[in-house]
């Protein structure tokens, strides 16, 4: 089950697609965060996603606004998917301990090993303020962060 809007955010601290340390913490104050979960990298659904936040990415990556990415990938999967794909956001490896952050958000799928699709938007003191969980073949609207990014 995912935490719930209204939730204090878990803290996690995850290396990225080239190897920095990226903490929730870090941008307490300073950022509102949008935390999104992917399955896997390279899989139809999943580039799509990515390539439609890359598309529009001032929305998702701005003085007030952190787009983090995150998967069950490793970062050097995650290192060839976002060069591959020109990411320039964070791409977050939660692969070992495998799925310990997406255990901690509720979208861990025990049978398949991987996350599903969720999305968290953080505000700046670390609350989640809104949330959506698609199942893993199910695309999100990008359009639904934008709604509610503007509520904070």
């Amino acid at each position: 089950m995912a935490i719930e809007v209204g939730t204090a955010a878990p803290d996690f601290e995850l290396k990225d697609n080239h190897g920095a340390t990226v903490k929730l913490s870090d941008f307490r104050g300073e950022k509102n965060v949008v935390l999104l979960f992917y399955p896997f990298a390279f899989t139809g659904v999943c580039t799509g996603e990515l390539c439609a936040l890359r598309d529009e990415l001032p929305k998702f990556v701005n003085d007030d606004v952190q787009l983090l990415a995150v998967s069950n990938d490793s970062i050097h999967t995650l290192r060839v998917f976002g060069e591959q794909e020109s990411l320039e956001y964070p791409l977050l490896s939660d692969f070992w301990p495998h799925g310990n952050t997406s255990r901690a958000y509720g979208v861990f799928d025990e049978d398949k090993g991987c996350a599903v699709r969720g999305t968290f938007i953080i505000d700046k003191a670390g609350v989640v303020r809104w949330t959506v969980v698609n199942g893993l073949p199910d695309a999100r609207d990008l359009n639904e962060y934008v709604k509610a990014l503007d509520t904070l």
